[in-house]
């Protein structure tokens, strides 16, 4: 890899590298194999929480802790760069953008994204894992989020993985309760999005941040 660089390898290579050993029956190399074939991909095995890290074979709480900083290092480097040339418009920018990462996941996940004057993006950050039909997300957690990432306004979304995208009344009564305290603390709540599948539902299309 030295000689090459990481882009020479492939996602095998590059995952025996972060797991560093295998186990009595395999190399790491022969486990990285088997933990993709599981996860199917990089981006599948990002998605996942340390508990469900550990149900893959060969991999421990030690494993999971040392795979979960190494993702997250790439993703947050990822979200910088990407942060840096998005302007947010539109719902479906949201959308587009949020859709490929909560897609797939099976538990509800709650995001901020804080937005800069001119609606430049200026950060992504995941607040709650949920059980398969609720995410729990205090305003308090949003706004601490908003304030140290120094946002001019705020975004917040959160997947159904049910597939329907359409507002529950919880759903409707956070959103309230976190336009309000936006109005509060002077950090307005632009939206708040339910993904569902490849389709969403904005709060602010349907008139619901009033």
């Amino acid at each position: 890899m030295l000689r090459l660089g990481p882009q020479a390898l492939s996602d095998t290579e590059l995952l025996a590298i972060l797991i560093r050993g295998g186990t009595r029956d395999c190399t790491a190399i022969d486990l990285a194999r088997s933990i993709l074939a599981d996860a199917r991909t990089l981006r599948g095995l990002a998605a996942r929480n340390a508990r469900e890290l550990t149900r893959l074979k060969g991999i421990g709480n030690a494993k999971a802790v040392e795979l979960l900083a190494a993702l997250e290092i790439g993703r947050r480097v990822e979200a910088f760069e990407d942060t840096a040339k998005c302007v947010i418009r539109n719902p479906a920018d949201v959308a587009n953008r949020m859709i490929p990462l909560l897609r797939d996941r099976p538990a509800e996940v709650f995001f901020v994204l804080t937005l800069d004057a001119k609606n430049g993006l200026k950060g992504e950050f995941e607040l709650s894992h949920g059980t398969l039909n609720a995410s729990l997300v205090h305003p308090r957690e949003v706004f601490k989020a908003a304030i140290d990432n120094l946002a001019a306004s705020i975004i917040v979304v959160h997947n159904h993985p049910s597939g329907n995208p359409e507002p529950s009344r919880e759903d409707i009564e956070i959103t309230k309760q976190l336009a309000e305290t936006g109005r509060i603390v002077g950090i307005p709540l632009h939206d708040h999005l339910i993904v569902a599948g490849n389709s969403y539902t904005s709060m602010a299309e349907k008139g619901l941040l009033s």
